[in-house]
């Protein structure tokens, strides 16, 4: 099954004044998603956005941390949290905060839908302490970074196929 181009694009809203919920539609089943997702040697090839990731931890598990570093042409930008939840494949909950603004933490919760026609919906609630750090994530790159990052994951879970 094809995709149209607007299905390709995440959708961005804000259900309330500290969360943001974007949602996209992956054409491949959730399992093969999940494991894009978890599995560091492949989130090494899509999550940075086309730039080369180093994943310095990832342990995918109740407690466990993850660290990744993207080396951009801008420079090193390191990211990190732990997980709080992980209900494979279908939910996990975990913290992320980026070196550039140090205290700033978001609780991401990702949930996982298996639809009928074998795709997978993906649906991630950003948690943000106070509605102006929210604002202020929405007024980055983020989508587009988002949308990068994505794309390459679609170039993945085909290779996966």
């Amino acid at each position: 099954m094809t995709q149209s181009v607007n299905e390709l694009r995440a959708k961005v809203s804000t259900p309330s004044d500290r969360e943001i919920r974007t949602e996209r539609i992956f054409n491949a089943p959730r399992e093969r998603v999940w494991k894009a997702l978890t599995d560091p040697a492949l989130v090494a090839q899509w999550w940075g956005r086309g730039n080369k990731l180093v994943i310095e931890r990832m342990e995918v598990q109740r407690g466990g941390r993850w660290r990744f570093v993207e080396h951009a042409p801008d420079g090193a930008h390191g990211f990190e949290g732990r997980y709080r939840e992980v209900t494979p494949p279908e939910r996990v909950v975990q913290t992320f905060e980026w070196d550039g603004m140090p205290g700033h933490v978001l609780v991401e919760t990702m949930t996982l839908e298996a639809l009928a026609d074998g795709r997978t919906r993906l649906v991630t609630v950003s948690l943000f302490h106070t509605t102006e750090e929210r604002d202020g994530m929405l007024h980055t790159d983020m989508a587009e970074g988002m949308e990068q990052s994505y794309a390459a994951l679609d170039k993945v879970l085909a290779q996966l196929g």
